[in-house]
């Protein structure tokens, strides 16, 4: 349930309300706009009299919300939230480029990527440290020691960095890093959920191999309902009957998403297709979609990758998408 306040109610009048309310065993959400304040009530929101709410002098109107995600839903906060990492912007009409390898390999290949991805536009660094792989005997990530030298690269680049968390226990290792991922693998790992939403760091949250868009937003909900409100969503491609490209890449979502939600999505063309010849021209209708930013695999000798090397771009490759993405969003404005 919502309640939209009339224009030019008081901060006192607000909290008044606020306090009645959370009389009831409510949560209130306020999103305070330019020109309205909305409450999005949360909880068993039956005990609430919608004809006396609505007839308060401050109450503009009341609806009920029947989508299941409240926190993460338009509807509770109609303005795009905008997630800030470094002098990096994600959302409400910024957006961002996140690149680097599918996994830290050594400190000479993560820095040499970094420094590669910088000079070519790259806002964020991304790494894999902690690899969740099909196989138990593919290469699992340099784990800790990868976090060390993610933050190396960072000290050398200046790169806010994103990296995949696996396990709860873990948790202590990414105190430094800028944007924890949850990978498709534990996007309804609701404990880890759970202990993220304890946390003040933004988090990418990638759509699962076979989940809908609500159950993505679901599992946003799980992180947004422990206080932390800095999610950033990731459409990484589904599982579908077709076997050319890793996965399908559903680029319908980020229109999808931005219809439903206020939180900022970004889109993954690097798993979606599983071949790097496919990631500019996904990458490119991606932009054109309405993407907030792209999150691109980038390694300086993918033929000896250690992980996905088959979709990663070459530095000089990612230098041609980046100046391309430069132009379609300059055309879009």
């Amino acid at each position: 349930m919502i309640a939209i306040l009339k224009h030019g109610t008081t901060a006192e009048q607000t909290e008044h309300l606020i306090s009645w309310l959370k009389r009831m065993n409510l949560d209130v959400h306020v999103s305070q706009g330019a020109e309205v304040t909305i409450l999005g009530l949360i909880g068993d929101t039956s005990r609430v009299d919608m004809e006396l709410l609505g007839s308060l002098e401050i109450v503009e109107s009341v609806k009920r919300v029947s989508e299941p995600f409240k926190q993460a839903n338009r509807k509770f906060h109609p303005e795009d939230t905008v997630i800030e990492v470094g002098t990096a912007k994600i959302g409400g009409g910024n957006f961002a480029m996140m690149a680097g390898p599918c996994s830290v390999e050594s400190e000479e290949q993560i820095i040499e990527v970094a420094q590669a991805v910088k000079a070519s536009g790259a806002h964020i660094l991304r790494g894999g440290a902690f690899k969740p792989r099909t196989s138990p005997y593919a290469f699992q990530g340099m784990q800790g020691e990868g976090i060390k030298l993610l933050l190396k690269a960072k000290a050398e680049t200046g790169l806010p960095i994103v990296t995949e968390i696996m396990n709860i226990s873990t948790l202590d290792l990414f105190a430094d890093i800028d944007i924890i991922q949850v990978g498709a693998r534990n996007m309804q790992n609701f404990d880890l959920l759970k202990e993220l939403g304890k946390t003040n760091k933004p988090i990418l949250l990638k759509r699962g191999l076979a989940n809908t868009l609500q159950e993505l937003l679901m599992s946003a909900e799980y992180i947004m309902s422990e206080g932390n409100e800095n999610v950033i969503l990731c459409e990484r491609g589904i599982r579908t009957f077709e076997t050319y490209t890793r996965n399908t890449l559903d680029l319908s979502a980020v229109s999808v998403l931005h219809d439903l939600s206020h939180l900022p999505v970004i889109v993954d063309p690097s798993h979606a297709t599983g071949k790097a010849k496919l990631v500019p021209p996904m990458a490119a209708a991606a932009v054109a979609a309405g993407a907030d930013g792209l999150i691109i695999e980038v390694h300086n000798n993918p033929a000896c990758a250690l992980c996905d090397g088959a979709q990663s771009l070459t530095p000089a490759q990612f230098d041609v998408l980046s100046k391309r993405v430069a132009k379609i969003r300059e055309a879009l404005v």
